[in-house]
């Protein structure tokens, strides 16, 4: 990443200020091939260059070159929901991902929201990246679906209608289930291969429990000792794809605090969305200095940990016994692992490692589910008509069970499927490998649902 411009009249940026404006070197690398158009959703989705990467990369230029920002300009880069499927289809190596949270960051600092959309994001996030926030709604949700006023409310559609964001986020909340506490170590099963360190995660920590409890008992049984830190809180993930620069670097010290003593070889993510941050956090951190000098090498160090779930499996190779699933699998790839990290083969191997599971693909695996952080919140209808797109090609695969490795993915295709009326297993990728090795029912993936 270069370095901030040196002082200078803003007028002299347009759009930006001095703070990291987009790289110009890196909008240079762009060809303007268009290789991207077709792995764009909203390129997909509305057929507008302005909503291709080609166009917003076009929008950046003319904002550096002195236009100033506009809500029209704004609502392009808005629009984007930093799948990253760009940057696999760019044959130049266009580094979208720095360029989009580059203007991100820019457009929080130099744009005026409409009151609605500051209240929105406002409510967004005072929850989500608050792990002990989002436990304590886990009762009064609860309550809400065992009383069925939930399906009720949905059904009349009311807040469709009066508060359409509200109520994507009825749509997505999953079913509450009993939490499984984690103990801060988990020793490994036979001989020890590794020391990690895991991240519990905010959605995943307070929706997803079993998924972490799952991951846990996984990598015992591979011959890790599992140490999970506490206080580690957010990684940032969501404050940095949202461009909330500044808090997303007090998550990302936050979290380097908690692991950096702990004596970990490894730090392990099992969500696909934290993952892309955590192995950006060198690039997040690299101005720090003064009272929070030293944390750009330390993020460097901390960054070079960093492993998904199924990268740390595969890299270790299998030692607990597989026993069968007799199953289909549709593996899903999350946009934040294959694109953002160029995780695709670890998850595949993983699966076709386990007797009895018949993998099958998706078609249009690369394009976004629609969930992409808050995306389906902040602009439901596009996150909708890309959650039936993708629903639609994962059922024509006739599989028993979708696998992915990310909460949002699970809940977007979870509440696409259900509301096109059909039914079908869902389960994160370590909750299948941990299904074979405990030796449970195949049927038990088959029936679960989010």
């Amino acid at each position: 990443m270069t370095d901030s411009l040196p002082a200078r009249d803003i007028r002299d940026l347009g759009a930006f200020d001095e703070n990291h404006p987009p790289d110009q070197e890196l909008l240079d690398d762009c060809v303007h091939c268009g290789f991207c158009l077709p792995t764009c959703p909203t390129y997909l989705l509305w057929g507008e260059e302005m909503d291709s990467p080609r166009g917003r990369l076009y929008l950046m230029k003319e904002g550096l070159e002195g236009e100033p920002m506009s809500d029209s300009m704004v609502q392009h880069w808005d629009s984007c929901l930093g799948c990253m499927s760009c940057m696999t289809a760019c044959p130049s190596g266009v580094q979208y991902d720095t360029l989009i949270e580059q203007t991100r960051a820019q457009v929080e600092r130099n744009h005026t929201r409409t009151p609605k959309e500051k209240a929105l994001r406002t409510l967004i996030f005072s929850i989500f990246p608050h792990p002990k926030r989002l436990r304590a709604m886990r009762g009064p949700l609860r309550l809400l679906q065992r009383t069925g006023l939930d399906r009720r409310l949905r059904n009349t559609g009311l807040l469709d209608r009066m508060a359409p964001h509200l109520a994507a986020l009825e749509r997505l909340t999953p079913t509450i289930t009993d939490t499984e506490p984690l103990p801060e170590n988990v020793p490994a099963v036979g001989a020890r291969r590794a020391v990690v360190g895991m991240i519990t995660g905010c959605v995943q920590g307070a929706f997803f429990p079993g998924v972490n409890a799952a991951t846990a008992r996984v990598l015992a049984a591979e011959g890790c000792d599992v140490l999970i830190p506490p206080g580690q809180g957010c990684c940032g993930a969501l404050s940095v794809h949202n461009g909330r620069e500044e808090e997303a670097q007090a998550y990302a010290r936050r979290i380097i605090d908690a692991f950096e003593d702990a004596g970990v070889e490894y730090v392990v993510i099992n969500a696909a969305g934290c993952g892309s941050t955590l192995k950006d956090y060198a690039r997040l951190l690299a101005d720090d200095s003064g009272k929070n000098q030293g944390y750009a090498a330390r993020a460097e160090a901390f960054e070079a940990k960093v492993r998904d779930i199924s990268e740390i499996l595969d890299e270790l190779g299998p030692v607990a016994q597989r026993h069968p699933l007799d199953l289909t699998v549709a593996y899903h790839d999350a946009c934040h692992l294959a694109h953002a990290q160029g995780v695709r083969a670890q998850p595949r191997a993983l699966l076709k490692g386990i007797p009895g599971i018949e993998l099958r693909e998706i078609a249009e695996g690369e394009i976004c589910c629609g969930s992409a952080g808050i995306y389906n919140i902040l602009n439901p209808e596009p996150a909708r008509e890309l959650g039936e797109r993708k629903a639609r090609n994962i059922v024509a695969t006739g599989a028993d069970v979708l696998v992915t490795a990310n909460p949002g993915c699970l809940l977007q295709v979870a509440s696409s499927i259900a509301e096109q009326g059909h039914q079908l297993g869902m389960a994160h990728l370590i909750e299948v490998l941990d299904a074979s090795i405990s030796g449970s029912s195949p049927e038990e993936l088959r029936s679960r649902t989010i």
